[in-house]
């Protein structure tokens, strides 16, 4: 281990840094627990009082909101849809993601780094730039407005940054490892599945997260891409605020669902992508 990393490692591990992260973990989860405490409470006693008073007055909690939630159409039609537009895009960036980055780090084919700086420049276009041009390519092929031109779309930006992250993961990995599997009568696609992707479990997780928050959290392409019968919960909870207004009781038990699916998510592999981002960082 370094000698900074070291450094890192014992300033980590004091106990003042941990009373400091918890009470930054806990700030951090003020949003969120007032979010929840909000969805469980009658829309009366929202305009009336603040989140906070129901730790004084908990018979304010109910499911209502909830039960009202399930019966707003548009809502759970939405949040099928997010699903249908998360985990295929996510699925697809890190398969697809994975086969180019190991065949950038592994495979031997002409202008190989040229393609590869092709694909780390496209990191730097911005989303905003193709929204238009796509949009009219969509509309011509008849896949505006579809649940599979979102996907499209989210694979297609999320590949450059898969690419890039797990052809530099791959890279990492021993060569006399792959040689002796190459020995063994191991092919190529028995050597990927077999014992690089084996390998590039924190790598892949930390993609995976990425990828799931951005599209799950993504309104900017939806609000472009989709319309009423393929739009995911981002917009459809935008849909409520701007026709409604004062309807709290579904958009605060929506909102609070949209947010705790990526949260859960996220703290359910936290140790393979705190393994992921860290990889090569201590040696």
């Amino acid at each position: 281990m370094t000698t900074a990393g070291r450094w890192l490692l014992e300033k980590v591990n004091s106990g003042l840094v941990r009373v400091f992260l918890i009470v930054v973990g806990l700030f951090w989860l003020v949003p969120t627990i007032g979010l929840l405490i909000s969805s469980l409470r009658s829309p009366e006693d929202l305009s009336a009082s603040g989140w906070w008073t129901v730790f004084s007055k908990p018979s304010q909690l109910t499911f209502d909101s909830y039960r009202k939630l399930l019966e707003n159409g548009d809502i759970t039609d939405s949040l099928v849809n997010t699903v249908l537009i998360t985990v295929p895009a996510t699925l697809l960036v890190v398969f697809v993601g994975a086969l180019a980055g190991y065949a950038f780090a592994w495979m031997e084919f002409p202008g190989r780094d040229w393609w590869f700086l092709a694909v780390v420049g496209l990191l730097v276009v911005p989303v905003q730039v193709a929204l238009i041009p796509i949009a009219e390519l969509f509309g011509k092929i008849g896949l505006f407005g579809s649940v599979f031109g979102v996907i499209l779309f989210h694979v297609g930006f999320g590949l450059p940054f898969a690419v890039f992250l797990l052809r530099n993961f791959f890279a990492e990995i021993p060569r006399e490892l792959l040689e002796a599997a190459r020995l063994d009568g191991a092919g190529e696609l028995r050597l990927f599945f077999r014992v690089v992707m084996p390998l590039a479990g924190p790598a892949i997780a930390s993609l995976a997260i990425f990828q799931f928050l951005w599209v799950w959290n993504d309104m900017l392409v939806a609000l472009v891409f989709t319309n009423a019968d393929s739009q995911p919960i981002t917009v459809a909870l935008q849909t409520q605020v701007r026709q409604f207004g004062n309807n709290i009781d579904v958009l605060a038990p929506g909102a609070f669902i949209s947010m705790v699916i990526p949260l859960a998510v996220f703290f359910a592999f936290q140790r393979q992508f705190v393994s992921g981002v860290m990889a090569g960082a201590v040696k």
